[in-house]
């Protein structure tokens, strides 16, 4: 399923771009906001590769779905300025929009679901709302991962996606994770209406 894939005299170009969006530093790593970041820490363990080398603005790493050629990203920039990171590399590697895949934190699912959406609006969120400001467009497939709603509506929203989650939460959080990864693996083959009838329920 997976492939490792390493980049012969740095000369090759990718197919698809996935971006996990998060905030770097450990105060943020295991936030509500943060799980797209532990999207791709998933993958690394899951593909071989390490997003360490900063580029960018970003951690990055390489690996092969299938055949084709992957970089992921980690933007180092904080959330609200992801879009610098994402269209910096996608210009410089010729990367189309519209493969550009990028996973991010939605509380208006329960923790566990999973959306895909072939592109579409910011809906809010300061990250995709950066990425579409920068790129220029909504075209982009995303992949949202339910870290449920606020407790209230009064509640502060960044007190609340930047809160940890809750021991409850995680079981259910990490099988979305999963359940994301063979995700990515359909729409980088093109599976597109296949992982939108397997997951969007």
């Amino acid at each position: 399923m997976f492939n490792k894939f390493k980049k012969d005299g740095g000369n090759s170009t990718y197919d698809y771009l996935v971006v996990g969006l998060g905030n770097p530093g450990t105060k943020y790593e295991t936030t509500r906001h943060n799980a797209g970041f532990l999207f791709i820490t998933y993958l690394e363990d899951k593909l071989g590769f390490k997003a360490k080398k900063l580029k960018f603005h970003a951690l990055i790493g390489d690996a092969k779905i299938g055949s084709s050629k992957v970089l992921f990203m980690k933007p180092q920039t904080m959330m609200n300025n992801s879009g610098t990171a994402v269209s910096e590399c996608a210009k410089f590697y010729k990367i189309p929009v519209e493969n550009i895949i990028v996973v991010f934190d939605d509380i208006s699912l329960e923790p566990g679901k999973l959306r895909i959406r072939r592109k579409g609006s910011a809906g809010g969120h300061n990250g995709i709302k950066s990425i579409i400001a920068h790129l220029g467009s909504e075209n982009f497939p995303r992949i949202k991962i339910g870290v449920g709603a606020k407790p209230h509506p009064d509640y502060d929203l960044a007190d609340w996606v930047l809160a940890n989650f809750p021991k409850k939460d995680i079981p259910a959080v990490r099988n979305a994770i999963e359940d994301g990864a063979v995700a990515l693996e359909m729409l980088v083959k093109g599976d597109f209406e296949g992982a939108m009838s397997k997951y969007n329920s």
